[in-house]
């Protein structure tokens, strides 16, 4: 476009850029953040540069974003949804109708507006119409997931079949949202809930109110503007960022201080735009310490400073010089004095997809993972005055260098030196290739499962492998996986009632309709009825009959905090359940506690589950959805692999966490687990697919542990053997969960073997806990993970008669907490 003088032809390009952005809604937003550059850019060529004539450009840029990022796409659906409930609720029509009337309304208008436009010569507006015409037209591919919806697929995230639902897919109300310019902040307290527009859910023959939008009402004076420490989520995490003080309410519980706004805005510099944005610039272009979560930027100065051996050979450990980072500095100082007007456009670039998208997202003190792909677009422009920057040092040569080719010569050397450098040091951490383990453990935790078993897992990493491993493989599909973070939602209990694969439906009591979306079982709060227990297929039985004892306004309540479970033993042994080793641990009655205050929607379709399913089919949970429900199965869950049945077994002790079906366990970890590629050291594994594999890990040591609790040395010998060749040290590092690996060698007779793992254990544990003291990183949790190693380790060493080595990690472990402890970082009772 910037190049094309006939103006007819030049607006193609636009409109097609208008085209682009449209199709880009559907992939993400942020594309929206380069039209101010794109403004610059129409203005430069347009007009006479002026101060006023830019910032009114910027002006005019900003509301485009803001017509497209509120009214277009949120906006056009809203009004379509008043429509679509006008019309099928007021004048009887039928579903679709509204929204039908509304789109031709939509199609006549711009059409109206295009031709009359186009008569009268109105260049600009008939452009803007014809721009915003293909805007929608680009949006408009989103309609391929009201379709698929439509289809019933296996995996339909949020069911947007209908138009009401559809219009708050498209709204993403699914995800939430956080403050911007103004609200609260992180401890503030509500005092009353403010009620808005209804959420309406598709009926029988019309649009029925399930639910109404609210927002809390703080008390005064707990809001600001710009609130950048707003997650309660986060409470602890703020505190420690930002150095709040403590104090007891008039309960006595402990309480954070309020952020100053002072407080509030130096974490944004400090911590939003320093720590998750700059150390991610950083990363890119000058160095990286390490791939592990939390790692600082490397310069030149820390990567000669010596460190240890765990941090020197890790392949994340990227030592750039700075190289790229000066380059990109010679490269924006050259097109600054060159080609002023270009600079500022790149410059916007740069600072629109970084610095503005920092201040946007408002992203809270933790992140499950490093979020450095978000600002790509940033490090994008950044990468155009590298390029640049080769112009410059050829010009600047030229002075120096009379032969031009030389001097063209030797600037490509030294531009080439970045992508050079850049490739040899961050090819190895970027190299995914036989990497087969996230396909492996779908395999392995399916293969955990009984036939036709129901799994409930915790998340996306817990769950999208065995999604894929069954829509893609077709492993295991007379299983069903169920994930709990959509189990709270009725969207998602209905897919689970339908038939998938070879998986039936999973049998409920409660029906669709006691599960919809604002009805009386979203959440039941536990209220005191004086009532010890409550049998939980009584309790399951009142709520499906809308027991009016129960009912608290909307509300089902929780009348007790123990639900029971009578189990009939004679039918479970006659139809082969129970473990033959367990038999003995099969109890009368399950006692189930209610761990919170609350009984979340997901918490009752597994009680209800399990009530209703009477044992027909086998439930089981990994350690991660274990975790994350409220009601307390731990009790009653047994290991036989990677995954924990629920079966009326209670575990005796207190020393062990689960209890372990040891032949089932070991047939399938042994026999039928696929370990490919772990032992092989050329192969990249991150920081985040390494904790994944130490499951693994975990739970052979779980197995052997039960293996030397049942007296078969000789078999745990073989599960320890098995760990450390399937998944060595050299690959995937040894632990905090490695230490009990070492008093379990030492309970086998594998002496020699305890202490070589104690000793490479504890010298890498002392040589780094050392390291980040010494650094004074604060009590992060990879510092905190090496003391639990060393103090682990001078337990188990003393109570198997190795004093001087155990000597040696107790005084190790004691040097650290004095040096903690006088630094106020930690408290002695914590270890």
């Amino acid at each position: 476009w910037d190049v094309i003088e006939d103006e007819s032809k030049a607006n193609r390009w636009l409109l097609l850029m208008a085209y682009m952005v449209g199709l880009s809604i559907g992939v993400h937003l942020l594309n929206l953040v380069a039209l101010p550059a794109l403004g610059l850019i129409y203005y430069f060529k347009k007009f006479k540069t002026s101060v006023w004539g830019i910032i009114a450009t910027l002006a005019i840029s900003g509301g485009l974003v803001l017509f497209i990022n509120d009214f277009i796409v949120p906006g056009l659906p809203t009004i379509a949804g008043h429509f679509e409930v006008f019309f099928v609720n007021t004048l009887g029509l039928f579903f679709g109708s509204g929204a039908l009337v509304f789109f031709l309304l939509v199609v006549g208008g711009l059409a109206y507006g295009i031709y009359a436009t186009q008569k009268q010569g109105r260049v600009v507006l008939n452009t803007f119409l014809l721009a915003t015409t293909f805007i929608l037209i680009g949006y408009a591919s989103y309609t391929t997931v009201l379709i698929r919806s439509n289809y019933d697929t296996l995996i339909n995230e949020n069911a947007p079949k209908d138009v009401m639902s559809f219009i708050r897919y498209l709204k993403r109300e699914q995800y939430g949202s956080r403050p911007l310019l103004y609200g609260a902040y992180f401890t503030a307290r509500p005092v009353d809930i403010k009620y808005g527009a209804p959420i309406y859910t598709k009926g029988k023959d019309k649009y029925e109110i399930s639910d109404r939008k609210f927002s809390y009402v703080y008390e005064e004076g707990s809001e600001t503007l710009l609130p950048r420490a707003w997650s309660s989520d986060q409470a602890q995490a703020y505190k420690s960022a930002m150095g709040l003080r403590t104090y007891k309410d008039a309960q006595g519980r402990e309480q954070i201080v309020q952020p100053t706004f002072g407080q509030n805005l130096t974490f944004m510099f400090q911590h939003q735009i320093g720590t998750m944005y700059m150390r991610y610039f950083m990363w890119n272009f000058a160095g990286r310490e390490s791939d592990e979560q939390g790692a600082d930027w490397l310069s030149p100065i820390g990567a000669a400073k010596d460190v240890p051996a765990a941090l020197a050979t890790n392949k994340g450990r990227n030592n750039f010089f700075m190289i790229p980072f000066v380059l990109g500095l010679i490269g924006m100082f050259y097109q600054f004095v060159k080609d002023t007007k270009n600079f500022s456009v790149v410059a916007l670039l740069f600072v629109m997809l970084g610095v503005a998208i920092v201040v946007y997202l408002n992203s809270p003190p933790t992140e499950p993972r490093e979020r450095d792909y978000i600002y790509a677009g940033s490090y994008y422009a950044y990468a155009f005055w590298i390029g640049l920057a080769v112009i410059g040092l050829y010009e600047l040569l030229g002075m120096v260098i009379k032969n031009g080719r030389v001097a063209a010569i030797a600037a490509s050397l030294i531009g080439l030196a970045a992508p050079a450098i850049m490739a040899a040091e961050g090819w190895d951490d970027h190299d995914r290739s036989n990497r087969y383990f996230s396909v492996d453990s779908a395999h392995n935790y399916l293969n955990s499962c009984g036939p036709q078993a129901v799994i409930y897992t915790g998340g996306d990493n817990d769950t999208f492998p065995l999604w894929y491993a069954q829509e893609v493989e077709g492993n295991r599909t007379d299983m069903r996986a169920v994930v709990l973070s959509y189990y709270n939602t009725d969207w998602y209990i209905e897919q689970t009632m339908r038939k998938a694969y070879e998986s039936e439906p999973i049998p409920y009591t409660l029906s669709k309709h006691q599960y919809r979306q604002g009805g009386p079982n979203d959440y039941l709060m536990y209220a005191d009825f004086k009532v010890k227990s409550i049998d939980a297929k009584e309790f399951i039985g009142l709520i499906s009959k809308d027991y009016a004892q129960l009912r608290d306004d909307d509300r089902n309540l929780v009348p007790s905090r123990i639900f029971t479970l009578n189990i009939d033993k004679a039918d479970l042994r006659a139809r082969g359940i129970i473990p033959a080793r367990l038999d003995s641990l099969l109890v009368d009655q399950m006692q189930i506690r209610l761990l919170k205050n609350t009984l979340e929607k997901k918490d009752l379709a597994i009680l209800d589950f399990l009530v209703t399913n009477n044992w027909e089919r086998p439930i089981y949970l990994n350690q991660t959805s274990l975790s994350q429900i409220n009601i307390d199965l731990s009790p009653y869950a047994i290991q036989e692999g990677n995954a924990y049945r629920i079966l009326p077994i209670r575990n005796p002790r207190q020393d062990r966490e689960y209890l372990v079906d040891t032949e089932k366990t070991y047939d399938n970890m042994i026999n039928k687990f696929r370990y490919r590629e772990l032992d092989n050291e050329k192969v990249y594994y991150s920081e985040d697919y390494r904790n994944f594999v130490l499951n693994h890990r975990s739970a052979l040591n779980s197995l052997a542990e039960a293996l030397v609790d049942e007296g078969q040395m000789e078999k745990a010998n073989t599960v320890l053997e098995f760990s450390i060749t399937k998944m060595p040290d050299r690959v995937i590092p040894y632990d905090h969960t490695t230490a009990s690996l070492v008093d379990l060698f030492f309970q086998v007779g594998q002496k020699e073997k305890a202490l070589e793992i104690a000793k490479l254990l504890g010298d890498r544990a002392e040589e780094m806990a050392t390291y980040l003291v010494d650094e004074n990183t604060g009590l992060s949790q990879e510092l905190r993970r090496n003391i639990f190693i060393l103090n682990s380790l001078q337990q188990t060493l003393y109570e198997n008669g190795e004093m001087e080595l155990g000597k040696k990690y107790e005084d190790a472990f004691n040097n650290l907490l004095a040096r903690l402890q006088i630094g106020g970082a930690v408290d002695r009772g914590d270890y």
